[in-house]
């Protein structure tokens, strides 16, 4: 593209309204910017979203915040008056939720031997950690985990290879459902971040409250799906498939997913500063699987249900949901390989396979659900996974880097771009405010924000 030929219509493009396009509009709009949002679904929220045709809402996306201590997220919602509920279920965490455990044979463990596995499971825990600080480059999760276990089946006292079996599967799972990749892929640093600081909360109206109100008032262009972006001296122009847009600069805040697929075109090609970071992050795959039911059949007090051996070998994890609406529903995953393996069937075959699992631990109470909720989120081709991961031969320096800018007109936001909180709403919606005060050249008062969010809506 030639430079000097671009008649600017605006002056910040946005690609993208989940939450960190919502906000780095938001903020720059308030700014005095001249901003439009350009989309390609025919909603807000992205990978925010709420299902509310059953007269509640289902979260099929995001649906918590992990830790609300010290959380800007935490605070926006509190500054906007968005109800929450107290759902920590962090399963090795003080203040956890009860978990109603099951062994390999599929019977409910006793008190005493739950809380023999929790512990047996926090030694692998810290013998990984070690593993980890003593990690060469290139070391996977699976490594690092591999010798933790052996050291801890070396030792006089140790854990019988039965137990060792039952904690590898856990870790598999866990990684699967906290990167949704298989443990081999993930880089021996690669839940470095994982620490949760306080609570966790779910959202009793749905999610997508946030980015919805964050976008209420903006101009933003639904079914808009960008294909490609030039940039010149002058600034850029991005073209859809209903039109062409130009602007001063653009901030792409698309999921990673759509990055390392080249669904969107740049021209000229992003450096390899930026294209690196895109290559190497990996795009995790999480699809949830609602169920629910006529009545209750799970353990009274119980908010999440963990299955060890063959029980768990498909559908490890189960949350019970039912406060958000009423009535007895459980919220499963299918994550990693697992969860890419489940997208090839429909949706009666995948509510089959869970429902098998599911009779393994409680028989014949487990009726047919009476209503059911399923995702693809690898399938979409506005987001092609669920959040971001630091695949092996990558670093959480891969998710700053992406965020570029390239030549200071082309920015990039979203949860993969955010090292600190990858993977989150929250780092989601920390990079849409780096990208507009990059812009902006100065700091967001996110107190402002807050209430310039309230002032729309008055």
């Amino acid at each position: 593209m030639s430079t000097g030929d671009i008649a600017t219509q605006h002056d910040v493009i946005v690609v993208g309204a989940g939450m960190s396009g919502a906000t780095a509009a938001r903020a720059l709009s308030d700014a005095g910017l001249r901003v439009v949002v350009l989309e390609g679904r025919d909603r807000v929220g992205g990978r925010m979203h709420t299902d509310r045709t059953a007269g509640f809402p289902v979260d099929l996306g995001a649906s918590w915040i992990h830790g609300i201590d010290d959380s800007r997220l935490a605070e926006l919602v509190q500054t906007l008056g968005v109800p929450t509920i107290e759902f920590t279920v962090g399963s090795f965490q003080a203040g956890g939720r009860p978990i109603a455990n099951f062994d390999g044979d599929g019977r409910l463990m006793p008190a005493d031997t739950g809380a023999q596995w929790v512990a047996d499971v926090a030694a692998a825990d810290r013998a990984t950690q070690r593993e980890i600080e003593r990690s060469s480059p290139g070391d996977t999760y699976l490594d690092v985990t591999e010798r933790a276990l052996d050291g801890l089946e070396r030792l006089e006292a140790a854990m019988d290879p039965e137990r060792i079996d039952e904690i590898r599967e856990f870790f598999r799972h866990r990684v699967e459902e906290q990167c949704g990749a298989w443990i081999g892929d993930l880089d021996a640093h690669g839940l470095d971040e994982d620490a949760i600081d306080g609570d966790e909360v779910i959202f009793p109206r749905g999610y997508d409250e946030l980015p919805r109100r964050i976008a209420a008032g903006l101009d933003v262009r639904l079914g808009h799906a960008v294909r490609r972006i030039a940039r010149g001296a002058d600034g850029v122009r991005v073209q859809t498939d209903l039109g062409t847009f130009t602007a001063r600069k653009v901030v792409v805040t698309v999921p990673l997913g759509v990055l390392k697929a080249g669904s969107i075109a740049f021209d000229p090609p992003l450096p390899d500063a930026v294209a690196g970071p895109i290559a190497r992050l990996g795009m995790g795959v999480f699809n949830k699987v609602f169920l629910q039911f006529p009545q209750r059949f799970w353990e009274d007090g119980a908010y999440a249900i963990r299955a060890l051996g063959e029980p768990g070998e498909h559908w490890h994890s189960w949350y019970d949901v039912s406060a958000i609406s009423g009535l007895p529903t459980l919220l499963t995953f299918a994550a990693g390989p697992f969860g890419r393996r489940m997208q090839e069937l429909d949706d009666a075959g995948i509510l089959a396979d869970a429902l098998t699992a599911l009779r393994r631990l409680y028989g014949a109470a487990v009726i047919e659900p009476s209503a059911h909720w399923v995702t693809h989120w690898g399938d979409d081709p506005f987001s092609l996974g669920s959040y971001s991961h630091i695949a092996t031969g990558s670093s959480h320096h891969d998710h700053d880097a992406l965020a570029g800018p390239v030549d200071d007109t082309l920015h990039f936001a979203g949860e993969a771009t955010w090292g600190a909180e990858p993977a989150t709403v929250g780092g989601a919606y920390a990079s849409g405010v780096r990208a507009a005060e990059r812009i902006l050249g100065r700091t967001v008062d996110l107190a402002a924000f807050a209430q310039g969010i309230r002032g729309t809506e008055a």
